[in-house]
């Protein structure tokens, strides 16, 4: 049993840097390699010992919802045909009755609002926080390692890594404090500063762990940055009852909400798999080799 039972998954985004494939399919749903996005995710949220999966979306998509539910007229086909392997792979799309809630997000109104949705269905619990977009390869799921460290160090806990000091503008950064291990206590969250000014490279990446506490901060404030509910602004409000450490994982971050990073995500887990690693390494290979060296 983990202290951990309850995640959030926010999905409302548009998704405008995939146009025009967002345009039918959400981005969360697009495929890596043979699984969506959100698959990963779950994937990594069930190893960490989440329970209940809340998904904060947007009206019209209802690709989301049709993914985890049964697909009888399918499985009788595909049993019908003998075909187990394909029906074994329908397993990770299964949810127990009761563990999923799909909270819809009337506008886009930020990280910290589709947080604050989740208030009532999450409790007076500490909770988990998952961002699709992030996908983190590694030998121990990200969220499975922040679980084990949350619970020595309690409070709100983020997941970090460095970055390239001119790229700290795209991300959250922590002012840091005391490191032990892995775990560093933060001063505070600086929201997408200034490079020059950024107080370290430590970047926030999409993982958290956060105590019921930040719900209040969050029911008070007002618009931030980009004239949206910030996360981090409740965070750093909820410092002086909670504290916040950032948690250095061990893995490889993709930011899948760029193209790049998407493709890059792609040919890293298909490299990996047994039935594509090998063909797919002489194809680059030769691929590679018409090319002359920059």
């Amino acid at each position: 049993m983990t202290h951990i039972r309850k995640a959030v998954f926010p999905v409302a985004g548009l998704g405008t840097r995939f146009l025009p494939a967002t345009k039918s399919v959400p981005k969360e749903m697009l495929p890596l390699v043979d699984r969506p996005l959100i698959q990963y995710a779950i994937d990594e949220a069930r190893a960490a010992g989440i329970e209940e999966f809340i998904f904060v979306s947007a009206a019209g998509k209802s690709a989301l919802e049709d993914y985890f539910c049964t697909a009888r007229a399918l499985e009788a086909q595909l049993r019908e045909a003998g075909k187990t392997k394909a029906l074994e792979a329908l397993e990770a799309t299964r949810m127990p009755e009761g563990a999923m809630t799909i909270l819809r997000q009337d506008q886009p109104r930020g990280l910290g609002h589709a947080v604050l949705l989740a208030r009532r269905l999450v409790g007076d619990e500490p909770f988990a926080v998952l961002l699709p977009d992030d996908v983190i390869r590694g030998a121990t799921p990200a969220l499975s390692q922040m679980v084990d460290a949350h619970a020595r160090t309690g409070g709100h806990m983020v997941a970090a890594m460095d970055v390239p000091r001119a790229e700290v503008g795209a991300y959250g950064v922590l002012d840091c404090g005391e490191s032990r291990g892995r775990v560093t206590r933060a001063r505070s969250l600086v929201e997408k500063p200034d490079p020059a000014l950024a107080p370290s490279t430590r970047a926030v990446i999409g993982r958290y762990i956060l105590e019921p506490s930040i719900f209040d901060e969050l029911a008070r404030l007002g618009p931030g940055s980009g004239g949206e509910i910030q996360l981090t602004d409740a965070i750093n409000r909820d410092l002086p009852r909670a504290g916040v450490s950032g948690y250095r994982f061990e893995g490889e971050r993709f930011d899948c909400g760029s193209v790049r990073g998407f493709v890059e995500a792609t040919l890293a887990f298909a490299l990996d798999r047994s039935d594509l690693g090998e063909g797919l390494e002489s194809r680059l290979a030769a691929q590679l080799g018409l090319r002359p060296a920059a």
